[in-house]
């Protein structure tokens, strides 16, 4: 919608909303700018701590997708008026508890009645203009990089029915309250210029860089694709699932997101014979608070890799970014 607009010509605007970004980049100053970014939700578990920390750890990664480091948060409520208000001071206190480890101070925010709970933050950050990360950038010849894994979506729709066991909710909530912040840290933190490598100094020469949320693994991917204007080529077999995902797609516990973006990106993939309709439709799974996926040169990608594993970051590679061909997502076994 907001591309039906009028366009608002402003140098400072280093990154909008014209490739459907994690976040905004609005420069302040030399060697500064500011990464902008809102996001909340209705409750995906029972626990109110439980919840407010996961919307915590969700509004703060689309600032870590962009190289930049969280600094200042508002918190938006919206809460029924006959509710039990400590289930609303538990929901604060979970949601603070990650912007203290992200070292994000709260500094205020809004409320307001509703019927349906909902919460989340907006969050501002900090980040040099020349080493924003966006997702135009990759180059035919990288590896892509995933430091999650798929099934947040799927999980926590069975467990509003119910349904789910309780090592697929362990999981998937470790998944969603696990910030991005130690990943951001290894990717920006010891990127470089392009021609020095991870075996000259520590740099990673990273071109491009999303979380993967909402829109699932193929929608973000194919923003990716459609910004740097290349194709991917994903490998099934690489990507890590959470424990009892395919066991709630087989169940039929589809949220309605997955259906949508099904619908809408799934005309620009194309698979491999041998590939199960199950784990097809679990790359389109929305997440919450999911995985980096990082588009990085050939030769840095195992150098990123070590690092990030010793950091104590599960990431794996999951394919590589092609020349720009049909279809735009090739999905091999």
């Amino acid at each position: 919608m907001l591309g039906k607009l009028a366009r608002q010509h402003d140098p400072n605007v280093l990154v909008g909303f014209d490739h459907a970004d994690d976040a905004g980049v609005y420069r302040i100053g030399p060697g500064t700018a500011l990464v902008q970014t809102v996001d909340f939700f209705t409750p995906m578990v029972d626990d109110p701590y439980t919840f407010g920390q996961i919307a915590a750890t969700n509004a703060l990664s689309d600032v870590y997708a962009m190289g930049g480091q969280p600094r200042t948060s508002l918190a938006l409520v919206c809460f029924p008026e006959r509710a039990d208000l400590a289930i609303l001071e538990r929901i604060l206190a979970g949601g603070l508890s990650k912007m203290i480890e992200a070292g994000c101070s709260v500094i205020g925010g809004h409320s307001i009645r509703d019927e349906e709970m909902k919460f989340g933050y907006s969050v501002t950050g900090l980040i040099d203009p020349d080493r924003v990360l966006t997702n135009g950038g990759a180059k035919a010849g990288d590896r892509l990089v995933f430091t999650k894994a798929l099934g947040t979506g799927v999980i926590s729709t069975a467990i509003k029915k119910k349904a789910a066991l309780q090592p697929w909710i362990d999981a998937a909530v470790a998944s969603m309250t696990t910030l991005n912040k130690k990943a951001a840290e290894v990717v920006s933190g010891r990127a470089g210029p392009a021609e020095q490598s991870s075996a000259a100094g520590g740099h990673f020469n990273v071109h491009a860089m999303t979380d993967v949320t909402g829109f699932g693994l193929i929608g973000h991917a194919r923003e990716i694709a459609l910004a740097s204007r290349v194709s991917l080529r994903l490998v099934v077999k690489s990507i890590p699932l959470l424990e009892g995902a395919l066991e709630c797609v087989r169940g039929g516990h589809i949220p309605g997101g997955l259906k949508a973006n099904r619908e809408f990106a799934e005309r620009v993939v194309g698979y491999e014979n041998g590939i199960s309709d199950e784990v097809k439709t679990i790359l389109f799974d929305p997440q919450t608070a999911g995985g980096l996926l990082i588009s990085v040169a050939a030769e840095d990608a195992t150098e990123l890799l070590r690092a990030l594993n010793a950091a104590g970051i599960p990431a794996v590679e999951i394919g590589e970014v092609v020349p720009a061909t049909k279809p735009l997502i090739a999905v091999v076994p």
